[in-house]
């Protein structure tokens, strides 16, 4: 696999969006090789345990797009939120489950917005989908996905405002 190939086509996506909302509504944008994957990620540094560095946090919430060897054979390109380790969000007292089911109650208003979604994962997986892999589109796809993304990241701070301490 190419990684710099798929970095620039995901750095592509997000200049374009970068364009329509130059701030992401407060969301913070990470474009790296993520376990042998060329993967965008997005977050908020108050949705991890170490808001100095919130994408290498233990516990954390974050949306994520992303290309791999596996990906490329299937013609997919794959999305997901996690949502790790919650209970080290210390300002925060998360039970995942509960959580979980929570975000899952208020994207369902959504859940038909995103291609080949599913939201049937354990509570480190909110939800789970993929997107046609089209070489010449690549940009155009993961763009759509972060507006979609956009769109609903605020369910993500009104779930998480019920567990404040």
């Amino acid at each position: 696999m190419d990684h710099t190939f798929y970095l620039e086509k995901l750095r592509l996506a997000a200049a374009e969006v970068a364009e329509e909302k130059p701030d992401y509504n407060g969301l913070k944008l990470s474009v790296d090789i993520v376990l042998e994957s060329a993967a965008l990620k997005m977050y908020k540094p108050e949705w991890s345990s170490n808001p100095q560095s919130p994408i290498d946090a233990a516990g954390r919430i974050f949306f994520s797009i992303w290309i791999s060897d596996k990906t490329l054979s299937e013609k997919k390109i794959c999305y997901n939120i996690h949502a790790l380790k919650l209970r080290e969000l210390k300002a925060y007292k998360i039970a995942a489950r509960n959580f979980a089911q929570d975000f899952r109650d208020e994207f369902l208003k959504y859940q038909e917005d995103w291609p080949n979604i599913s939201v049937k994962y354990g509570p480190l997986t909110l939800m789970e989908g993929w997107v046609e892999l089209n070489e010449d589109n690549i940009p155009q796809a993961v763009a759509q996905l972060i507006r979609k993304f956009l769109k609903i990241n605020s369910i993500v701070d009104t779930v998480l405002i019920q567990y404040k301490k």
